[in-house]
């Protein structure tokens, strides 16, 4: 059922309308032609419940340095 779905995604996410919203816009992201929305977003929510959909790549040092900006 889907209520299980969500329920395992707020492991991660314990602010439902977050949730709502990164859910939402993953579907669309993944939804193809053809398909079922629904099926989409039971995937969806299944791909939350395993891994952090919040979880960011640390840029690096050389990414965080920006060159000085001088006025002329």
């Amino acid at each position: 059922m889907r209520s299980e779905l969500v329920f395992g995604a707020m492991t991660y996410v314990s602010n439902r309308y977050l949730l709502v919203r990164l859910a939402a816009r993953a579907t669309r992201e993944f939804h193809r032609p053809n398909s079922r929305i629904q099926e989409t977003t039971n995937e969806v929510l299944a791909r939350f419940r395993e891994a952090n959909p919040l979880a960011r790549q640390v840029p690096s040092r050389s990414q965080l340095r920006q060159p000085l900006r001088r006025a002329a």
